[in-house]
């Protein structure tokens, strides 16, 4: 044999020994696993699907628009200010959110589950109860409003699920439990008490969404969270239903809200100096002519010779419930409606005394 003949010979004997090798380091196929059959949904499971698909439709993701000035082109143009979240409240289109989502915001739009967005105009705002109302075009067909609940026989330990658009993530669901009733947190706008506190996490994004229980129905809208971090840390807070339900109709008959009137004149620096002096309650400092504090005979503090100022009549209770500040009084009189006829417990003389009063209505 030619050694030409040879050394092909043996370069086809690599080649057939290395497709050998290759051959045998090459694995075999790996099936995939067989799936395990999942069985049915727990029954805690279907409920709170069910809840969600039965919600998801009547909450909506609000974008806020600020009109800033082109420094190039001397013009006003609306740039994107922030999100939130918001729910239908009626077949009129009013959408409810929370006041601090709309806040400075030149306009809003509104974008509904199915993907539509419209434009939203404001009604009014309730910044002390951090609670807005918007309205978008009847035209649009908006989705049916969620059913509403009650906030005053809540009880701690309720299963709670939140809808919202935390971080543009929209209609995201969270659930929890109530975690505790009549919590307080600051605002810009003041003091917002009788908070719902809980668990299911709230991000920036979620405010102005519902709280449902677990029958479905609205029993808060979302506000805000306590958070270092400035993300959810487990606690989160809520508006109760029932303050919703008494701020939003006015908001939509008037276009703001106003408690009612009692007709007395109170100054919390006053009232904190006469606590000092061992005085508690509110101490009445005026009575407005002819109002329903007028009518039911309550006494305004008057001065000594001396220009001091001598207490008369010093508000302690509204139906039994404590107050110790003006803003006590405040939030007791806003659980009510005018026309309601409430009780007052006065120190008088030395002694505790009961009034009813009939509240008023606020002047137009």
């Amino acid at each position: 044999m030619k050694p030409t003949s040879l050394a092909m010979a043996f370069l086809l004997g690599l080649l057939v020994a290395a497709g050998l090798f290759l051959l045998r380091s090459v694995p075999e196929p790996v099936a995939p696993r067989v799936i395990t059959p999942r069985g049915e949904l727990a029954p805690q499971e279907e409920t709170v699907i069910a809840l969600f698909e039965a919600a998801r439709g009547s909450v909506v993701s609000i974008t806020t628009e600020e009109r800033v000035l082109d420094p190039w082109t001397r013009r006003a143009v609306d740039v994107p200010r922030g999100t939130g979240s918001g729910f239908v409240w009626d077949a009129q289109g009013h959408i409810v959110t929370n006041a601090h989502v709309v806040r400075g915001a030149s306009g809003a739009r509104v974008r509904l589950a199915d993907g539509r967005q419209v434009a939203a105009s404001l009604v009014g705002a309730a910044p002390r109860h951090d609670l807005a109302v918007l309205r978008i075009d009847t035209r649009a067909d908006p989705p049916a409003p969620l059913p509403v609940g009650e906030s005053e026989g809540l009880r701690v330990g309720q299963s709670v699920l939140a809808i919202g658009n935390p971080f543009g993530l929209d209609w995201t669901l969270t659930t929890g439990i109530v975690s505790a009733l009549d919590r307080e947190i600051p605002s810009e706008s003041g003091t917002i008490q009788g908070l719902i506190q809980t668990d299911a996490a709230i991000n920036p994004g979620n405010s102005g969404g519902p709280l449902i229980d677990s029958a479905g129905r609205l029993i808060g809208v979302n506000t805000a969270i306590f958070s270092p971090s400035g993300s959810s840390a487990g606690i989160g807070f809520a508006v109760p239903v029932d303050v919703v339900n008494r701020v939003v109709p006015q908001l939509i008959r008037t276009g703001r809200y106003r408690p009612p009137v009692l007709g007395v004149v109170h100054d919390e620096r006053i009232t904190e100096l006469a606590r000092r002096r061992g005085i508690e309650g509110v101490l009445v400092l005026g009575v407005e002519p002819g109002s329903p504090a007028a009518q039911a005979g309550l006494r305004a503090a008057r001065q000594d010779a001396s220009g001091g100022l001598v207490p008369m009549d010093t508000i302690r209770a509204v139906d039994g419930r404590r107050v110790a500040s003006s803003a006590d009084l405040r939030d007791a009189l806003e659980e009510h409606a005018p026309g309601d006829e409430v009780t007052l417990t006065v120190r008088r003389d030395g002694d505790d005394v009961e009034i009813d009063v009939v509240l008023g209505a606020p002047q137009p």
